[in-house]
Formats: structure tokens, sequence, C-alpha cells
């Protein structure tokens, strides 16, 4: 008889791998509630957007610090940011500056990195926004 191996929950917020954390997709949760909810250009503003993209690449930071403190961060290596866009919304780019700006503030030049802006049709939970993020670290 085959054996059944039962399945392991195969989301972490981040993993380690060399001197890399890798970042899961983080939404803008504070406190639990998302921050905003719906398409970017319709439902939600660019300026609320902006503010979600911050909230999100706080979660990433607090997912690295979790992992090995921020104080490990040697860098920000690369940023990939999804928005929820409403029929033809094209400033991606714009929404995902308020994580990118919020990591300069808090590393200086060493939050400078590469940097991807992907407008999409759906998000998990209705959320206009979502930020994944790649540190080198100590």
């Amino acid at each position: 008889m085959p054996q059944v191996v039962a399945p392991v929950a195969a989301y972490v917020p981040a993993v380690r791998s060399g001197a890399h954390i890798y970042t899961s997709g983080q939404l803008p949760f504070v406190s639990g509630e998302l921050t905003a909810v719906g398409k970017v250009g319709a439902e939600v503003s660019l300026e609320e957007a902006v503010l979600a993209a911050r909230w999100c690449a706080l979660n990433a930071l607090a997912a690295v610090h979790d992992l090995v403190g921020l104080d490990e961060v040697v860098r920000i290596v690369k940023v990939v940011g999804f928005v929820a866009s409403a029929p033809g919304f094209t400033d991606q780019p714009l929404v995902i500056n308020g994580a990118s700006e919020l990591l300069g503030e808090v590393f200086g030049p060493a939050g400078a990195h590469a940097r991807s802006a992907v407008g999409v049709f759906e998000l998990p939970k209705n959320t206009p926004v979502e930020v994944e993020l790649i540190a080198e670290v100590r």
C-alpha cells in the first residue's frame, strides 16, 4: 500500500537562501485590516494606492526583521510590485514608488533597488497592491 504523506503548509513570510532574503508578496495590512480594497483608478485613488504600497513594503521589512533583523540588511536588491488596475490605469510605477521611497527612507543609498511594477486584474482579498522584495544580508 502506498504511503500517504500529509501536506505541509508551504507559505512562509520570508526565506533566506545564502546572503539573500526573499519575501512572499505582502499586502497592505495594518492591525489585521487592509488599508484599501478595490482597483486603482476606480475604487482606490492613486494617493491611497501609494500609501498601501508603503504598508506593503513595511510588512515586507517586518518579515525580514522577523527572520534576521533589519540590522543585518546590506541592501535592498529588488522590489516587485503588483497593482490591481482599473481599465485604462497605467501609472503602476507611481503606485510602487510608495514602496521604493519607504525603502530609501529606511536604508538610504542601500535602499536603491531594481524594480518591476506590474498591472494585474485581480489580487488576493481585493487588495489594490502587493509587494515582494529581495534583500541582501550579512
